[in-house]
């Protein structure tokens, strides 16, 4: 029998939602300084901060959930934690960090946690699946 938490697109949603955070790190800075008018059409910082957070949560515990019942590697667990607590620092917490380039540093140090997590457990869920099954 195939097991369902490998069919799932959890994992590939997962990184999808940390790369548009990493894109949106990068791309609104510079969208910003090119011209103002965009800057006017573009929604709230603190709101898509906190959306893009609120996507990376939601897509990273339904794949952590999943996978780890089939794989069971804690490297991804604490991966996912380390991303979360820094993607959720930036979203909620920006704020209260100096302007601009630590809450840029820490969300993307979030975002690649999390890619590299949702990479490693969709590898092992994989592995797990394609493995010979004895008995």
């Amino acid at each position: 029998m195939i097991n369902r938490a490998s069919q799932l697109p959890v994992d590939q949603l997962g990184m999808l939602a940390s790369s548009l955070c990493v894109v949106h790190c990068i791309a609104t800075p510079l969208l910003i300084s090119w011209s103002s008018v965009l800057a006017r059409a573009m929604p709230g910082e603190e709101s898509t901060h906190r959306l893009l957070a609120l996507a990376v949560a939601v897509f990273g515990a339904s794949a952590l959930a999943r996978g780890y019942r089939v794989h069971r590697h804690k490297r991804v667990v604490g991966l996912m934690a380390a991303g979360l607590a820094c993607i959720v620092a930036g979203a909620f917490g920006g704020e209260r960090l100096p302007p601009m380039l630590p809450e840029l540093a820490v969300t993307l140090a979030g975002s690649a946690c999390m890619i590299v997590a949702h990479r490693i457990n969709h590898s092992s869920c994989r592995a797990c699946r394609d493995a010979p099954r004895s008995g």
